[in-house]
């Protein structure tokens, strides 16, 4: 047999995805199951991505450019520009298959081995299968679900510093809290930060998506961090086209964009298709996010106030994204997660949630939580936490708790 890296041997398994086999063995049973596990939303994605992608005319479908090609990059500089970010030209941006892809760009050209990256958690779950691949340290700063998981003192990153510190994190909104950064807390960033000369690398994918008249503040909002800052976006969750692979990365740092060329030249190109279709999904799309943001925030407040009707459940209301972590009167979520696929139904319907340990470093610190995605329609949103309430229940009974 042969050997397996120890790369491969420490690469986290995703908290999202590791229990379908679960999952598909309940459907094969007949039973029907709620994904309240992942962000693939059920949301149409807009006509005119469709029908770029019907109506395409080409001969062959060649290779793309490496930083993405001219047409897309262009309406990625009018989309940021509507943004009042005018300073940024088509050279600001390398595309990326998929948000995933420019975050791995982003630690690959800003660590070494050995190197850490300071990320408030709970965090995005791949951020560890990230920085996992390049023999990178993820130094971690608890927020807590007694704040709504707002960001930790900013004298809490400070004591994390050390001399191999490149870069801190954030995902804003966040995934997997929902939680939107206030301007006084990332101006907070953007100083320690050049205080210490380390990237701040913000993960803004869910940036259309907040609610309650709140609007999320980019870190490009920041012009002192020219040298200093990274962006990764995503066509993903904006325009529910998860499955077109396309983000990018964004710079005002040419010795940045320039490193993360060479890896971008490295991989050959993006996805030509997906570029297609993004740069169709741009055009006048202005009623189409606020239509689904209106959507969303209907989602949230009905599963949000549902689940804190629950006896012992807490479940902070989030300000962004489409995400809320809430904590669950169970000792383990990763237990009760498998048992609501493996033992339990509620007439023939379960549901499946993403147990929030592999949201931490620190597993022991979401043990009882769960992070649930409101991606599906209200009706289901219902049925799900009827299910959730009726599983509660019969949990205790069956283990005693």
């Amino acid at each position: 047999m042969p050997n397996i890296s120890n790369r491969a041997q420490n690469m986290p398994p995703s908290p999202v995805r590791k229990l379908v086999p679960f999952a598909l063995q309940a459907k094969q049973r007949g039973t029907k199951v709620y994904h309240l596990n992942i962000g693939q939303p059920d949301i149409e994605t807009p006509e005119t991505a469709i029908n770029a992608l019907k109506n395409i005319d080409l001969k062959v479908l060649e290779y793309a450019l490496s930083e993405g090609n001219i047409e897309y990059r262009k309406a990625l500089t009018e989309y940021y520009h509507s943004l009042d970010f005018t300073d940024l030209t088509p050279d600001n941006f390398i595309v990326t298959n998929g948000g995933s892809e420019a975050l791995n760009f982003a630690i690959s050209t800003l660590c070494d081995d050995g190197d850490e990256v300071i990320i408030p958690e709970p965090y995005y779950a791949n951020y560890n299968g990230f920085t996992s691949t390049f023999n990178v340290n993820v130094v971690a700063i608890p927020s807590s679900i007694d704040t709504g998981f707002a960001l930790p003192p900013i004298e809490e990153f400070e004591k994390k510093i050390t001399p191999r510190t490149r870069a801190i994190v954030i995902c804003n909104p966040g995934n997997p809290t929902g939680y939107l950064y206030t301007r006084e807390e990332l101006q907070k960033l953007a100083e320690i930060a050049l205080k210490y000369d380390i990237v701040v690398i913000s993960d803004e994918v869910y940036r259309e998506y907040v609610y309650d008249g709140k609007q999320q503040v980019s870190m490009l909002a920041f012009p002192e961090l020219s040298e200093n800052c990274i962006i990764i976006d995503s066509e993903s969750k904006r325009y529910s086209m998860c499955g077109v692979r396309i983000g990018c990365l964004i710079t005002r740092s040419k010795k940045i964009r320039d490193a993360a060329m060479l890896f971008a030249q490295a991989r050959l190109s993006p996805v030509l298709l997906g570029q297609i279709a993004a740069t169709a999904a741009h055009q006048n799309d202005g009623a189409y996010i606020r239509s689904v943001r209106e959507e969303y925030t209907h989602r949230r407040n009905v599963l949000v106030d549902l689940l804190n009707s629950i006896p012992g459940v807490i479940c902070p209301k989030p300000k962004g994204a489409f995400y809320c972590v809430a904590e669950l009167p169970v000792d383990d979520t990763e237990k009760f997660a498998q048992w609501l696929l493996e033992k339990y139904s509620l007439n023939n319907e379960t549901i499946m949630v993403a147990p929030a340990g592999g949201f931490y470093s620190n597993p022991e610190l979401g043990k009882k939580q769960v992070r649930i995605a409101y991606v599906l329609k209200e009706e289901d949103l219902r049925k799900s936490t009827e299910i959730l309430r009726n599983a509660l229940e019969k949990y205790k009974l069956d283990f005693n708790i």
